[in-house]
């Protein structure tokens, strides 16, 4: 497509990179944001900018935080006995609108994919596994997508931790096989968290 501005394109192309946004609607949302005031722009970008050079990762869970420790491992009425083990940050706001897990979590970045070159040193496994040493954490929950690449990290994890003392248990399939937890409804999703089962 044609633009009457090279400027109107180089927006059209940074816009477009974002997931789910092709260059029509990029079109659009570059159009719309020249339409409002100049401060909407702004605004914008300065958050982006603000997103990018501030936000840091718990450095216990590696969830998304403002600070060092994300609220969740801040909050002492949280139980520490229990462990949920989830890809990616979106899992854990995901399992906090069910309102129905009180534990803590681990935010592994991804999951064991040979054929992408990610093995378990690409992942935050060593931390996880130094979380356990304490003996503090009672029940590991592996709350991980429903596709093959989740499969082999959850039996990768279990089978490290076969000699500990720790009950492994998986959340109950209430989410569709190929799903994400990003994408499940609630009631699904916290059903799934309540019936938990032993991972086999």
């Amino acid at each position: 497509m044609n633009y009457p501005s090279r400027l109107l394109d180089d927006a059209v192309n940074e816009i477009s990179k974002l997931p789910g946004i092709g260059k029509k609607t990029a079109l659009r949302l570059a159009l719309f944001l020249l339409k409002q005031d100049e401060e909407v722009s702004v605004n914008l970008s300065k958050a982006i900018v603000k997103l990018r050079s501030e936000i840091k990762y718990c450095k216990h869970c590696h969830s998304i935080s403002d600070e060092q420790v994300c609220g969740i491992c801040n909050n002492h009425s949280r139980d520490k006995s229990t462990l949920c083990v989830v890809e990616n940050t979106t899992d854990v706001m995901a399992l906090e609108n069910t309102s129905q897990y009180f534990g803590l979590y681990h935010v592994l970045g991804g999951v064991i994919s040979p054929i992408e070159g990610i093995g378990p040193s690409d992942l935050n496994l060593n931390t996880f596994f130094e979380r356990l040493e304490s003996g503090e954490v009672k029940e590991v929950i592996l709350a991980l997508n429903s596709t093959m690449e989740a499969e082999t990290t959850a039996f990768y994890i279990t089978k490290k931790l076969k000699e500990k003392n720790i009950k492994i248990t998986t959340i109950a399939r209430g989410v569709p096989v190929g799903g994400e937890l990003e994408y499940t409804d609630e009631v699904t999703l916290g059903r799934s968290i309540a019936r938990r089962v032993i991972y086999e």
